[in-house]
Formats: C-alpha cells, structure tokens, sequence
C-alpha cells in the first residue's frame, strides 16, 4: 500500500513539472507552426507573376490565388479602400523597384489565409538569388494614438508625405486582419541610416488582427511599431538581419505564443536583439503628456541558435528608460545577457517597477539582467533575485531544451515534457 502511493505521489510531483515547463515560452496541444511555415524559402519554387500592382488603388480590389503578383514601386492602398487577398495567394516584390506595400490611414487590409493555403510575400528574385532586402515590406498607417508632438507622424520611409501620416485618438480602429501570412526577403536599405522592416505598424488601432505570421530573412527589423495599441499572436520572427520586434513612440502591444528566432551570423554589425523597447524615437518631437510604451509579452521564446554566444547578437532585450516591460511565462536561451536596461533605468524603484519578470526560464546566457552603467549592476541583480520574480536559470543545450531545433526539418521549440529539468542559479 504504502509502495503505491510512493509511486503516486512521484507521478504526482512528474506531472507538476511537466506541467510548469508546458507554460513557459510557446505552448498548443500541437506544434502550431507545422504547415503553414516555411523555413527554408532560398528553396522554394514560386512561380512567375502574371498580374502587376503599381501606383494607388484607390477603390476595393481583390487579389485571387490563381493569380501571381507583382508589386512593383510603392503601392498605396487609398481612400479607406480594402485590399483582400485570398488564401494562397503569392505577391513577389520587385527587387528593381523596391515593391512595397502601403495601407494608408483609413483602409484596410484583409490578407486571411489558411494553414495549408497561407497567403506569401516574399522577393521576385530566383531560387538561390534571393536575399535580404530584396524588397520593401508592408506598411500599414493607422489612427491610434501616438505621443509625437500633434499626435501625428510621417514614417522616413520615402514615401508621399500627402498620403503617408498615422495617429490619431481612436485606439480602437481597424486596419483588417494579418493571418497565417508569410513575409520573406524585405527590409530594402533607403540609405545609410534608414532600412524598411518585415512589416511596419503605424499607429495601427488593437481591433486589427495579427495572428499566425512569419517574417523571415528581413533586413532590418521583422515588426516595428510606431505607437498604436496592437495584439499579436502566434508570430514568428526568423533570421532577421536588425531586431525581430521594435517598439516605440509610445505603443501599447500585448504579444503571446511567440517566438524570435536569431542566427547570429546574420544580424547587422551594430548589433541585435529579439526586443528593443523605447518610449520616443526622439525626445524633441515626444509628447511627454502621452502614454508611454508599454509591452506585455506572454508564453514568448527568444533563441540563438548559435549556442557559444558568438556573431553579432547581443542581449535577448533591451529596454530603454521611461518604458514599460512585462515578460511572463517564458524562455530566453543562448545569448550573451538576458536583458540589458539602458543607463537611465536606475535601482529607483519607480523606475526597475516598470520592468516585470514573471516565470522566466534563463538558459545557457552569459548574464541575466544588467545594466549599460556597471555601476547599477549590483543593485538591479539584488533587485530581480527576488522569488517572487521566479526567474530560472540553466546551462543546458538546445537541443535539450525544445523539441526540435532542426529547421531543416519540423522545427519544433515547445520545450520537451519528457523530463525534468534542474534549475541552478
């Protein structure tokens, strides 16, 4: 008797951990990026375009799957217009002209493709040829609000300024809906100082819907957001050349079941990370009355697949000060730091409260959470080794840790629910 219940409580105490390490970083009943994605594009056979997008549309216009697209220049979506796109559709932008995509304030996108049919923009270069920043990306302007002096901005993205501004007081607005998309080969370098991202959310309101998205190959950022109130889930940010997600001017994102991840031999010699949150872009254009940016990301995965911490990677996140950051349930493996705080987040407790850390697992990382001013290090660590912060750290393999790493294969980076891992400090 006694023998059985020994071996009940065991399972007991197997089925806890089992339990506790299913909700850190990206968690489904099944591997929710099977079919859909595509992490081997330099392979894949596109066929030609036979349709052309160029100039403004102005009016409704739906794109068919039976149908190859070109974008060719900006293409601007005008006049509260919907672009719908059905799935499986194939927009290849053209590397001559820097196809980029364009929802102004107003319009709306409807690109709702299926997980056996997703919906792909991606370069009009042949296989082997294609490479970051082939062309644009997409960029959607929209009417949430923004703390830039007026509440209203224009992206230096050479675009026509009479059609291109965003913000405004409606956080609820809706630009249309991005699901299961997959953007590859954007992020085209304007000059030496201004790169176009993955996809570019300008005071985008939160009834917009982002869920099941991959960028891939982006030669600057995946997701940057100007301002703007949004939600994504299920995303995926892969071998971006600058960070996967940037946020500032004051936006307001709830991100979950995500992930970012990062080849270190493919990041931009400045420097990269998975996040880099910041309040203002600049302080002198900064309306210090609104809201400050502030992101809650849940059940997220940030990995380096290059586990000696070598490349051009650095910290997992970096946050600058006067912002906003809750990190919960999740799993950072395989960077130089965890997360680095700008020298102006001091121990001032009003400032390190408005960086949260709830059920974080810490592997194989050089450092956990520091300071670009040395001299804060101590206090901030003595800060975040408080339990009630449940921050976890591990020196393990990645290989360990997740189902499968292998992207040539099924990548698979929920962590494995076969064994219990030891936590060390």
């Amino acid at each position: 008797m006694k023998k059985a219940i020994f071996v009940i409580f065991i399972s007991l105490i197997n089925n806890l951990s089992i339990n506790a390490q299913q909700i850190k970083g990206i968690i489904g009943e099944t591997n929710w990026m099977k079919n859909w994605t595509n992490f081997k594009p330099t392979a894949e056979e596109y066929p030609d375009a036979t349709n052309i997008l160029t100039g403004t549309i102005s009016s409704d216009l739906k794109l068919y799957k039976r149908n190859t697209y070109r974008l060719i220049g900006v293409v601007y979506i005008t006049n509260n217009a919907v672009l719908t796109i059905e799935p499986g559709t194939i927009i290849r932008g053209d590397v001559e002209t820097c196809g980029t995509l364009v929802i102004t304030k107003g319009s709306k996108i409807m690109a709702e493709g299926e997980v056996t049919d997703p919906i792909v923009f991606t370069s009009n270069r042949e296989i082997s040829m294609r490479k970051p920043g082939d062309w644009g990306g997409i960029i959607i302007l929209g009417e949430a609000p923004i703390n830039k002096v007026g509440g209203i901005g224009f992206l230096d993205f050479n675009l026509d300024p009479m059609i291109s501004h965003y913000g405004g007081q409606n956080q609820d607005s809706n630009s249309g809906i991005l699901k299961y998309v997959r953007i590859e080969y954007s992020g085209r370098k304007l000059n030496a100082l201004k790169e176009l991202n993955g996809l570019s959310l300008a005071g985008v309101g939160r009834k917009t819907k982002f869920n099941f998205i991959q960028i891939s190959y982006s030669n600057d950022d995946s997701y940057e957001c100007y301002g703007g109130d949004v939600n994504f889930d299920n995303v995926i940010s892969f071998r971006a050349t600058d960070d996967d997600f940037d946020f500032t001017q004051g936006a307001q994102c709830n991100i979950s079941n995500s992930i970012a991840i990062r080849y270190p031999y493919s990041s931009d010699i400045s420097g990269s990370r998975c996040f880099e949150i910041d309040s203002f872009d600049k302080i002198e254009n900064a309306d210090l009355t609104k809201k400050l940016t502030k992101i809650i990301a849940t059940n997220i995965t940030l990995a380096n697949l290059e586990e000696n911490n070598q490349g051009l990677v650095r910290e997992a996140i970096y946050v600058k000060d006067k912002s906003y950051f809750s990190l919960n349930n999740s799993v950072v493996t395989g960077f130089k730091l965890c997360i680095l705080l700008d020298s102006k987040i001091s121990n001032i407790s009003a400032n390190l409260a408005k960086i949260n850390l709830q059920g974080v697992l810490v592997n194989n990382c050089d450092g956990g959470i520091h300071s670009e001013n040395a001299a804060y290090d101590s206090e901030i660590k003595n800060w975040f080794s408080n339990e009630s912060f449940s921050i976890e750290y591990l020196k393990i393999n990645n290989s360990e840790l997740f189902l499968e790493t292998n992207i040539k294969k099924n990548p698979d980076f929920r962590l494995q629910k076969n064994k219990t891992l030891a936590i060390g400090n």
